[in-house]
């Protein structure tokens, strides 16, 4: 079976970043750091590991420093060059694009994952293509993109990254009803879009990573849209199914951090502190006498 190469992905970063009012009024959530990275650098280098060539955003009004932030700063390299500064003039330069490897795209009105996928259906065509949500920030030693797009030259047709997750939390994500497991990968018979209490039909929950047939893009066309008036991805998603193309959940081996919640931002900032050599000895002393005086003042 040939399977076509994974070179395209999507990056939804459209959303208003509500959460993290009021640092969102006029940063983008997307350039809020995690140690000294913003979100959407973390996308980016994961999907470069996994062999992207062609980054599209789709992005909305206000979030003109998430395009500046790719740009290369000419004067600012000249000057890290001259000083002697390689190692953070090689950080910089991680952040640089070339041009044409990124495109931007705007979504008008707040319709929904799916919608916002949508806006790229030109720019894919009818090429395979990866979607990758920057709040899900995943610690992982090979990026999960990459573990995908490895099992994805196996398998083919479309391919949703999942965790379990708690019963209880089941109805705060897309959850996959399999029809068989084989370990790392399920095929899957069926998706649910925040089920209600109880009636999830696995523990399995899909998180933001996607490699997707050209045809879901045709789906988005095809699918009613939820009360609210937005597009649900994984409505099609599941369409591919009923047409008789397969599509498979993938059990990543890393640790998902939640970055569009508070708690699960200040979870990846404690986790990636730890992991970095250069912080990890201070920060972890630092970390023990917090919880130190908390027990005392207890």
């Amino acid at each position: 079976m040939m399977v076509r190469k994974v070179t395209k992905a999507v990056f939804p970063v459209a959303g208003l970043g509500t959460r993290f009012l009021p640092a969102t009024k006029s940063v983008p959530k997307e350039i809020m750091t995690l140690v000294d990275r913003p979100l959407i650098q973390y996308a980016i280098d994961e999907a470069r590991a996994a062999g992207i060539t062609d980054f599209i955003f789709v992005t909305a009004k206000g979030k003109s420093a998430l395009e500046d932030y790719f740009d290369h700063a000419g004067e600012l390299e000249a000057k890290l060059e001259a000083d002697g500064k390689h190692d953070l003039l090689e950080a910089l330069r991680s952040s640089n694009m070339e041009s044409g490897a990124i495109a931007y795209i705007r979504q008008h009105k707040a319709l929904g994952l799916g919608h916002a996928v949508g806006c790229a259906r030109r720019l894919i065509g009818d090429e395979p293509f990866a979607v990758l949500l920057p709040d899900d920030v995943i610690a992982a030693e090979k990026p999960c993109l990459q573990q995908m797009v490895e099992a994805y030259a196996e398998t083919g047709g479309s391919m949703v990254a999942a965790m379990e997750v708690p019963p209880k939390r089941a109805s705060s994500y897309g959850v996959l009803d399999v029809a068989e497991d084989m370990g790392t990968m399920v095929s899957v018979k069926g998706m649910v879009e925040k089920p209600k209490p109880g009636t999830a039909p696995s523990n399995l929950a899909v998180i933001g990573r996607y490699i997707l047939a050209p045809t879901v893009m045709e789906n988005l066309d095809r699918i009613t849209p939820s009360a609210g008036g937005e597009l649900q991805l994984t409505d099609a998603i599941a369409m591919e199914l009923t047409q008789g193309r397969p599509v498979y959940g993938y059990r990543f081996r890393g640790e998902r951090f939640d970055c569009g919640s508070k708690a699960g931002f200040l979870q990846a900032t404690v986790a990636f502190g730890l992991a970095r050599e250069e912080l990890c000895d201070e920060f972890e002393d630092y970390l023990h006498q917090i919880v130190a005086m908390r027990k005392a003042a207890q």
